[in-house]
C-alpha cells in the first residue's frame, strides 16, 4: 500500500519516536498490569481470608461455651492467621469470656490484651479495653485498671468508661475524683437507659 508524502512523514517521525520511547512505553504498560493483577489478587486474597475467617468463627460460636479448649483452639487459629480479619478480634472476645468462666482470668486477660492491640472494629477494641480495666478491678489492680481506662477508646463507650473509672477511684477512697468521673458518665450514657441510673444510685451513695 502506498503512502503519500505527508503520510510517510508522519510514520517516519512515528518510526522516530517509538524507537526512542518505545522501552519505556512498554515498562510502564507492564508495570501498570502487574499493580492491576497484584490489586485484583490481593482483593481475592482478603475476601479468600475473609470468607474462610468467617466459616471459623461460625463453628466457633456454635461451641458449647465450657468447651474452652475447642474454643481456644478455633479463636486462636483465628487470631493467628486471620488477624487481618474482624472476626478475630470477636473471637478474642469470647473465647476471653469462656476462659474467665471457667476461672482462668490470666488467659482472658492475655486475649482482651490482644483485642486491644489488634482488633479491626473500634467497638471490639473499646469493650475488650472496658473487660479488661474491670478485670483489673476486680482483682483491685486499681492504678493498672486506669491506666488501661485512659488509653484511647471509641468515643461511643466514653459514659462506661468513666463509669467504670468511678468504680475505681471510689474503691481508692478517692470520693471527690469518683463523684466527678460518674457526673462525667452520667453526660454521656442514654438518659433512658438502665446504666444510666444504675451509675446515678452510684453517685447519691457517695453523698455530698
Amino acid at each position: 500500500m502506498a503512502y503519500d508524502l505527508e503520510e510517510q512523514e508522519q510514520l517516519d517521525e512515528l518510526k522516530a519516536w517509538w524507537k526512542t520511547y518505545g522501552t519505556t512505553v512498554i515498562a510502564v504498560v507492564t508495570v501498570a498490569l502487574l499493580g492491576l493483577a497484584g490489586y485484583k489478587g490481593w482483593n481475592y486474597y482478603q475476601h479468600s481470608q475473609s470468607v474462610q475467617a468467617s466459616a471459623k468463627y461460625e463453628a466457633l460460636t456454635q461451641l458449647d461455651a465450657k468447651d474452652v479448649k475447642g474454643m481456644g483452639g478455633i479463636a486462636g487459629e483465628l487470631m493467628d492467621n486471620y488477624a487481618g480479619t474482624p472476626y478475630a478480634g470477636r473471637a478474642a472476645l469470647i473465647v476471653a469470656k469462656a476462659n474467665y468462666a471457667a476461672n482462668d482470668v490470666k488467659s482472658a486477660k492475655a486475649q482482651l490484651e490482644w483485642a486491644m492491640g489488634n482488633a479491626k472494629e473500634d467497638s471490639v477494641r473499646a469493650i475488650a479495653q472496658l473487660q479488661l480495666a474491670g478485670l483489673q478491678y476486680e482483682e483491685k489492680q486499681y492504678d493498672a485498671a486506669l491506666k488501661t481506662l485512659e488509653q484511647k477508646h471509641d468515643a461511643a463507650f466514653d459514659g462506661l468508661f468513666a463509669d467504670l473509672k468511678g468504680d475505681v477511684l471510689a474503691a481508692q477512697g478517692k470520693k471527690a475524683d469518683a463523684r466527678a468521673a460518674y457526673q462525667q458518665a452520667l453526660t454521656k450514657l442514654d438518659a433512658e437507659g438502665r446504666y444510666r441510673r444504675y451509675t446515678q444510685y452510684k453517685l447519691d451513695a457517695l453523698g455530698s
